[in-house]
């Protein structure tokens, strides 16, 4: 983990290695796909409801991967699990990616209700991403993953709606 500039308080523009390990990881399910022959696949064929969700949806998913990955606090190492925040936000993190992956088998063997898709699918993404700046004190991160929350769900859900309109 590398400190270059002050951004406020204990929050430095940096860069954290295992931030990108850490993005790459959630991002399996999306490099299995095209490995996958899905008779039915709504998340990846979904009609907009709603541009400027898209657009802030998008620009905030991105913000938080660039907060994970370049944003450090003063006082926390490449990888640290030894306060008892740390370890408590940390297995929450590796939980909320478990139950991520388990609704993306869920998916991929044809169980697609609304329920799987917005809350092991929308949902878990946010908050891996909220308890990475839990775990790591990025307060930065940790607001834009809880903003990215509330945009992600409900651009989906729109999404999803308008797709049921249609069907």
């Amino acid at each position: 983990m590398f400190r270059f500039l002050k951004i406020f308080g204990n929050q430095y523009l940096g860069f954290w290695i295992f931030g990108l390990i850490l993005f790459a990881v959630q991002e399996i399910p999306y490099m299995v796909m095209p490995l996958l022959k899905l008779q039915s696949n709504p998340i990846m064929n979904m009609k907009e409801s709603s541009a400027l969700l898209n657009t802030c949806e998008k620009i905030l998913g991105s913000l938080c991967i660039a907060f994970m990955t370049f944003i450090v606090h003063k006082n926390v190492g490449l990888f640290s699990v030894t306060s008892k925040n740390e370890k408590v936000f940390f297995c929450l993190t590796v939980l909320v990616l478990l139950l991520n992956f388990s609704g993306w088998i869920l998916y991929f063997t044809e169980h697609q209700s609304i329920f799987v898709m917005m809350f092991f699918i929308v949902v878990m993404p946010p908050l891996y991403y909220i308890f990475i700046g839990l775990w790591r004190n990025n307060t930065i991160l940790t607001i834009t993953g809880c903003v990215f929350l509330i945009v992600h769900f409900f651009h989906v859900l729109g999404n999803l709606k308008l797709r049921d309109k249609f069907i």
